[in-house]
């Protein structure tokens, strides 16, 4: 959970930019901030791509092709929560 918070105050005053959540994907997915946790990743990847980031759609499934199907459908929950709350 620390590590949420970390990713969440890294968007600092970015309006929650699809430039935000693309930096946050790329932290998660090489581990910049810790392990790489694929989860976060694509959750981040996720949010960049409905605001119409292009490459954020592409690492996304490029990562899926590496995850669960449980671990997929636990990035999007994380996703649709973060809508939800934010």
């Amino acid at each position: 959970m620390a590590r949420m918070e970390m990713a969440e105050a890294a968007l600092g005053g970015a309006a929650f930019s699809s430039d935000a959540f693309f930096e946050l994907g790329m932290r998660h997915s090489v581990g910049n901030d810790g392990p790489v946790d694929l989860v976060a990743a694509h959750k981040w990847f996720n949010l960049a791509a409905m605001r119409g980031n292009a490459e954020a759609t592409r690492l996304r499934r490029e990562i899926a092709d590496q995850m669960s199907e449980t671990d997929i459908a636990m990035a999007q929950r994380e996703a649709r929560a973060w809508l939800k709350s934010h």
